[in-house]
């Protein structure tokens, strides 16, 4: 098992996360973050560390976000190690809650 970030993360990417990660299996794109599934220890750390609960076990997904499980794994192929907090996006608080996100997920 692994854990996923969702789409509540797109255009807010807190890095609360990746402080608390023994294994740096997050990975950084322009507003999102995501998991590497091959690295992901599944010591379930990062999970109460999410301000916005944009975490999830993978079998805890909610349905409506199961496309995310590949998504991370695609993406931790060609985005760069994040392993430091780093300020949220500018907008964050903006984007907190809004649903339908993926649109404006920048690769």
């Amino acid at each position: 098992m692994t854990y996923v970030v969702t789409e509540d993360c797109i255009r807010c990417k807190y890095t609360d996360c990746v402080d608390i990660c023994p294994v740096d299996c997050f990975h950084e794109g322009p507003n999102f973050l995501v998991i590497d599934p091959d690295e992901c220890i599944d010591c379930n750390l990062c999970v109460p560390e999410c301000p916005i609960n944009a975490i999830f076990a993978e079998d805890d997904l909610p349905d409506e976000m199961s496309d995310f499980l590949q998504l991370n794994a695609e993406l931790a192929k060609i985005w760069p190690v994040i392993n430091v907090k780093k300020p949220p996006l500018e907008d964050a608080s903006e984007w907190e809650g809004v649903k339908g996100k993926l649109k404006y997920l920048e690769r």
